[in-house]
């Protein structure tokens, strides 16, 4: 962490809001901003760049992080975030803050470091799991009373089409085209920099934060898939 009294501090800014109506409307924006100008403006801090990202909440890869985090790595600077405890339950972000090695400082938190950060993941990771948990003993048990889980008509009209499951599988081609464009720029950044073989393709995405469209790190086998997919 950044003392107060560091009188070469720059700043690269990073804002999140969850879904993308907030994001073209600046619901929750304004107020981040302000937080972390008044921040730098306490601190005679110059804020170098300004990243904002507008996410779903079950979508894993973050690429404004990626490249705010980059753009601190590169220049020395410190990512500056306004609240984490909005974060707090964000297990790929904090994950990916934490793995980066980049200083940050939270405006809600300064005195928030890498332990603080760290011990934040693992809360959010086992408060998923319990939910996931929760979840499938829940449809187990409603299962064991006699209830019928799932769309009795899916598979039934896919049969009575005689489509089989050409639908289903142009639905997963279709993501997965969907999710090889948003990685477009990052592997081509990639390559660029001179990390050319599969292997160190996928060294470079699971630094980056980068998941697989089913939301696993990446391998040899995933990033051949990947690299056809834009091809």
């Amino acid at each position: 962490m950044i003392r107060d009294t560091d009188p070469s501090l720059r700043l690269v800014a990073y804002e999140r809001v969850s879904t993308a109506r907030q994001g073209r409307s600046g619901l929750g924006l304004d107020a981040q901003r302000k937080a972390i100008d008044a921040f730098a403006a306490s601190r005679g801090a110059d804020v170098l760049a300004r990243f904002t990202e507008v996410e779903s909440g079950r979508k894993s890869d973050r690429p404004e992080l990626v490249r705010a985090l980059d753009l601190a790595r590169l220049t020395g600077a410190t990512l500056v975030i306004a609240k984490l405890d909005r974060l707090s339950r964000n297990a790929a972000f904090l994950l990916t803050l934490r793995e980066s090695g980049v200083r940050f400082l939270a405006v809600d938190m300064p005195e928030a470091n890498d332990l603080t950060v760290g011990i934040m993941a693992l809360v959010a990771q086992q408060e998923r799991e319990a939910i996931s948990r929760r979840t499938k003993e829940a449809l187990a048990a409603a299962k064991a009373r006699g209830v019928k889980l799932g769309n009795p008509n899916g598979a039934a009209a896919l049969r009575r089409a005689g489509k089989g499951g050409a639908p289903l599988r142009a639905a997963v081609a279709r993501n997965a085209d969907r999710h090889a464009r948003d990685l477009a720029d990052v592997v081509a950044e990639i390559t660029s920099a001179g990390h050319t073989t599969l292997r160190a393709i996928a060294a470079e995405l699971n630094a980056r934060g980068m998941r697989t469209r089913r939301g696993g790190r990446w391998h040899v086998s995933t990033v051949r898939n990947l690299l056809a997919r834009l091809g």
